[in-house]
């Protein structure tokens, strides 16, 4: 059973979950986003999207009607939450090992069409994520993913030491992996999804206690920090590091939902067992991602903040723009395969394996 997981019921769970994720944290009963298509619809992304949105904003191209849900073409029907429990793999697993591209007070996510209109984003894979940005002009753009096939948009606020921007340097590990225990259910994302991790507007305590939480800040001996260590050791080998763990789980209806949240779900804890598995609500199990990003900053920490604020208000976007033949590849060959794969799809560990791509990151 996972760590976040242990001793509670599949209700209590799936409650806590939908609450930390909108945000919510202590709101007795939740009703829910509202039903697609309304005025309802936008009014609850306002309050609910994490971010300090205005009640009339523009709205992505992609959506055809403008009330912040943007339907799969098609949508995956027919699918219940696999029970399955196959045979035991310690990792199902591949990186994109992407870096940071460039910082824009962007967000074509929560503020689509809307240049300036965001805090500070540190940008990493796609070239020419901005405000603007469709699955069509990433599709079109380039990448620092080592995948040529990855041109994905990946996004977090940025980091400052006073008024000077910390970027991560050279690739970053973003991890994609099975979040449920039947890792042969996982299925590679679809065109166009995106989504919201966390929230700039989450208290300590939602951070601490979010189920994508996995050990917080740290450097050198201090972790599980949910805000900045005072001080860091003051040595080269040492960086300030975050990992946090995104919804795997997919309703298979959206790309898209007004709080940018809602069409996607945590796995729960399947009754009587310690196997996660995908709520009936969001059936389709999808990789998930994990970010694991590493600042160079150490010595005194006092002067470091986010864009969005406090360590604590830390967050991440994701808009897949994926070559869908190179994802389905990667996630066949390594998160269904059950192996521990690195960029190229290759497990050092069971080279009979082979690898899913070529030397240059490329399907063969």
């Amino acid at each position: 059973m996972s760590r976040r997981s242990k001793g509670l019921s599949v209700t209590l769970i799936t409650g806590a979950l939908l609450l930390t994720s909108l945000g919510l944290g202590g709101v007795a009963v939740s009703a829910g986003p509202p039903a697609p298509h309304g005025s309802a619809a936008r009014a609850f992304a306002a309050t609910h999207s994490g971010h300090a949105m205005a009640a009339s904003v523009a709205t992505s191209p992609e959506d055809p009607d403008g009330d912040g849900y943007i339907p799969a073409n098609p949508p995956v029907t027919g699918v219940t939450p696999s029970t399955q429990d196959p045979r035991h793999r310690y990792f199902h697993e591949f990186q994109a090992n992407c870096s940071v591209t460039h910082t824009r007070p962007d967000d074509p996510i929560v503020y689509p069409q809307q240049p300036g209109k965001s805090h500070d984003h540190t940008f990493m894979g796609n070239t020419t994520t901005d405000a603007s940005s469709t699955t069509a002009s990433l599709e079109a753009g380039g990448t620092t993913c080592k995948a040529p096939g990855d041109r994905s948009g990946y996004w977090m606020p940025t980091l400052y030491n006073g008024d000077q921007q910390i970027l991560p340097v050279g690739p970053q590990v973003i991890y994609y992996k099975a979040g449920v225990t039947d890792y042969t259910s996982v299925r590679p994302f679809p065109k166009g999804l995106r989504f919201v991790v966390g929230s700039p507007m989450q208290s300590a305590d939602e951070f601490r206690h979010h189920p994508g939480f996995v050990e917080g800040w740290e450097c050198g001996d201090s972790y599980f920090n949910t805000e900045f260590p005072a001080t860091c050791p003051n040595r080269a080998d040492v960086q300030l590091n975050i990992r946090f763990q995104a919804p795997s789980c997919w309703d298979g209806k959206y790309l898209d939902t007004p709080d940018h949240k809602s069409h996607m779900a945590y796995p729960v804890v399947k009754p009587g067992t310690n196997d996660n598995i995908c709520p009936a609500d969001h059936p389709v199990a999808l990789p998930m991602i994990e970010f694991k990003m590493a600042f160079p900053v150490n010595g005194d920490m006092s002067k470091v903040r986010l864009a969005s604020g406090a360590g604590h208000t830390f967050h991440y976007d994701f808009f897949n723009a994926w070559d869908a033949p190179t994802l389905k590849a990667l996630v066949d060959h390594c998160v269904v395969g059950g192996l521990q794969c690195d960029a190229r799809g290759y497990d050092e560990t069971h080279p009979e394996a082979g690898a899913a791509l070529n030397e240059h990151y490329e399907l063969p």
